[in-house]
């Protein structure tokens, strides 16, 4: 499947390496440049001078709007109902959108994800200044605890590179932490290695719903993981090429950590796997049961999606851990297609009946909660 923007997504490694180039690419050009060629810095969304209503704030790194970061306009935004207008620009520091700050929507003015990226570069295994490391949780540019949470048109990214790096253990490096209940992300980018998108809950009894619509995310390592409600409609999920590896596998697209109460995990569905690295260099997926769940049975349903030739087709799952086999849990296709997709050996691809796959839609999943329908 194409992405669904129009232009070929920039990956973060090019970012790094195309240096001045890239961010021009990204939205992200000077000052000067940006204001030239941007004079209303909020597009159709209003300005400090026109909200659009009373709970709209501005922000702009170049001083046009109410506060020149994302985590001031956070702080701000107390309580229910806030709306951040982000111009474009990179917005490089960590923020995080605590459990009050419900209802909250955030906008890249342009309605291009590549002009306005939120990132930093902080791994697991990063010194704290204070001693110890930060941990996968404490890696994350991004961290989303509050319910009702919207995001659209921006780009969130982690550019914390192993080969810079040699001597750090503990990799994750995290672009955005996800754990509320009806969080929903419509045309926006997520951009790391070892796992980018952490689609999870507050606390293991919580079962928090999650949307992604028309979305690009890229990485090598579990890059989409987690223990949420989530469904992945019509985005494009890209694996990395790795020359650190001598042979594969090099990666895994999918973790789900499903608690075993939990009667749905991940839905992809109408989603592309595109590659960077040679064939069947990855696997589709490998289940997580972490430490702190044992009764974990992650959860995957991949339908009507493309799975282009990097994927493993002869076995494209494997397992995290062999006490936890990959045959034991919740995984299943159904109508895939592409070189990725195709099935030699029948007992490595479980798929869905007709009948199973009448319940694997995204109002199954999501509920009374329909955010597909929701306009901007």
């Amino acid at each position: 499947m194409p992405s669904p923007h129009p232009r070929l997504p920039l990956s973060r490694r090019g970012f790094l390496a195309a240096g001045a180039g890239a961010a021009v690419a990204l939205g992200a050009a000077s000052g000067p440049a940006r204001a030239a060629v941007r004079p209303r810095p909020f597009g159709r969304f209003g300005s400090p001078e026109r909200r659009l209503t009373p709970t709209t704030l501005y922000v702009d790194p170049h001083a046009r709007g109410d506060f020149t970061t994302v985590q001031a306009a956070v702080t701000a935004a107390a309580g229910s109902g806030w709306t951040l207008v982000l111009a474009p620009g990179t917005y490089r520091q960590t923020v995080a959108l605590d459990t009050t700050r419900t209802e909250a929507t955030w906008i890249g003015a342009s309605e291009d994800p590549r002009d306005v990226v939120i990132v930093y570069d902080r791994a697991a295994g990063t010194a704290k200044p204070g001693g110890g490391t930060y941990g996968t949780t404490g890696s994350a540019t991004t961290t989303v605890q509050a319910d009702g949470f919207t995001a659209r048109w921006i780009t969130f990214a982690n550019d914390w590179l192993r080969a810079d790096h040699p001597g750090t253990g503990g990799t994750q490096a995290v672009a955005i932490k996800v754990q509320g209940d009806r969080s929903a992300f419509t045309h926006c980018r997520f951009l790391g290695h070892q796992d980018t998108l952490y689609a999870d809950t507050t606390a293991l009894g919580t079962f928090a719903r999650q949307y992604y619509a028309h979305c690009y995310a890229e990485g090598d390592v579990d890059f989409v993981f987690g223990r949420a409600t989530a469904v992945y409609e019509q985005c494009h999920f890209r694996t990395l090429d790795r020359t650190d590896l001598a042979a594969a596998p090099y990666g895994f697209v999918f973790a789900p950590s499903t608690a075993g109460a939990n009667p749905r995990g991940y839905l992809v569905t109408r989603c592309g796997v595109s590659s960077e690295a040679p064939d069947a260099a990855y696997k589709l997926a490998r289940p997580w049961v972490p430490s702190s769940d044992t009764t974990a049975r992650p959860s995957l349903v991949v339908r009507d999606t493309r799975l282009g030739s990097g994927i493993d087709a002869s076995a494209p799952y494997t397992n995290m851990s062999d006490a936890y086999p990959w045959q034991d849990q919740r995984f299943a296709e159904y109508r895939n297609t592409g070189p990725g997709a195709v099935i030699p050996v029948p007992e490595n691809r479980p798929q869905l009946t007709p009948e199973q796959a009448e319940s694997a839609t995204r109002a199954a999943y999501l509920g009374d909660w329909a955010p597909w329908k929701e306009t901007c």
